[in-house]
């Protein structure tokens, strides 16, 4: 068995473009489809007349706002880029007022100027507070210093929360589109590493091996064990790029989305293997499994979120599709931060449909002796 499986992996080592091209493809639809957290940034025009607005008060506030990026320009150029289109509203500022130059109608226009207005706000409070305390003659240093203490250390602090019903539905686009597109791909990838149990049997190939020591279980094992590690480590390599290069918080469960990957990759294995043993040939199974996969995802909540499905009908298919269930495990973890417990019930579905899948193709693959 450790010999077919080192055989496989060399294959896998001299060919591995199936596996990058899959990937590839999951990684890059779901950036561009989903976005992430830095796509999300507005990129916003800004120019001063004074440069020393830049390097103030509220040029160092503007830096720190994650939601928009203002880039510093020339007059002409923020008017030309927005008259152009090429930005939805520039910012002219000026030391104690600004100006917003809007090119298209949008929401983000009076998100953008209240950001601002809070900022002159603030620091006509800080200018004040410095006029105030300038009369008893103490250093401007000092008392700015003494004024951001007390900003980081305030007499009180206030608590905010929010609550949601049991029933509640959260979207987040930039996790529907990677848990979509990863669940989806891995699929053809996972598949297309089971065929060759079907093109090695029809070949002949097993029944030279089974005349070695080597035995049909120990045959099999290597091959699921093979198709398995290449599936899991497609997914844990998208979801590694995401989280540590792109930035995708997991909801600070990284790893234990990784972990409870396994018994989605284990039902995936089990359908390919179910799909070989249904197929009569190579030509067979190449038109069934788009089919299957495209169908899966449509219908398992990877391309929409299933809460927006009416149809009762499609509800019920979605009842016996693993990627329902691996969705719903992903979205409960990143989204929901369900606890393990809660968990427990998609789990043991998936472990489910897998044992139901190996056995009846295991069963028909030999019964027919393909």
């Amino acid at each position: 068995m450790i010999g077919i499986l080192l055989a496989k992996c060399k294959v896998f080592i001299r060919n591995p473009w199936t596996f990058a091209i899959f990937t590839a493809m999951s990684i890059g639809f779901a950036f561009l489809i989903g976005g992430t957290g830095n796509m999300a940034s507005i990129q916003v025009p800004v120019y001063t007349d004074d440069d020393a607005i830049q390097n103030s008060f509220i040029g160092n506030e503007m830096k720190e706002m994650d939601a928009y990026t203002f880039q510093w320009m020339e007059e002409e150029e923020l008017e030309e880029r927005v008259a152009n289109g090429k930005a939805e509203v520039g910012v002219k500022l000026s030391t104690d007022t600004f100006q917003v130059v809007v090119g298209v109608e949008s929401p983000n226009i009076e998100m953008i100027e209240q950001s601002i207005r809070g900022i002159y706000v603030e620091k006509q409070q800080r200018d004040q507070i410095l006029a105030a305390l300038d009369s008893d003659n103490t250093d401007e240093d000092t008392i700015i210093t003494e004024l951001e203490a007390a900003y980081e250390s305030p007499i009180f602090s206030v608590q905010t929360g929010n609550f949601r019903s049991d029933d509640a539905v959260v979207y987040d686009n930039t996790f529907q589109s990677l848990f979509g597109f990863t669940l989806f791909f891995v699929i053809y990838t996972i598949a297309y590493n089971v065929l060759p149990i079907l093109t090695e049997k029809r070949d002949g190939v097993w029944d030279r091996v089974i005349l070695s020591p080597v035995r049909k279980w120990e045959m099999y094992v290597a091959n699921l064990i093979y198709s398995f590690l290449t599936g899991y480590l497609q997914i844990a390599v998208i979801f590694t790029v995401f989280r540590y290069i792109v930035g995708v918080d997991f909801n600070d469960r990284f790893w234990m989305t990784l972990v409870l990957l396994i018994p989605y990759v284990f039902a995936i294995v089990a359908l390919s293997i179910f799909l070989t043993a249904v197929v009569k040939n190579v030509q067979q199974f190449n038109a069934i499994i788009p089919i299957v996969s495209v169908s899966m995802a449509m219908i398992g909540g990877a391309y929409w979120p299933l809460e927006i499905v009416e149809s009762k009908i499609m509800i019920a298919l979605s009842k016996i599709n693993p990627l329902t269930y691996g969705m719903e495990l992903m979205n409960g973890i990143a989204i929901y931060g369900y606890p393990l417990e809660e968990l427990l019930y998609p789990i043991s579905i998936l472990i489910l449909m897998g044992v139901l899948f190996m056995g009846v193709g295991i069963h028909l693959m030999e019964r027919r002796h393909v």
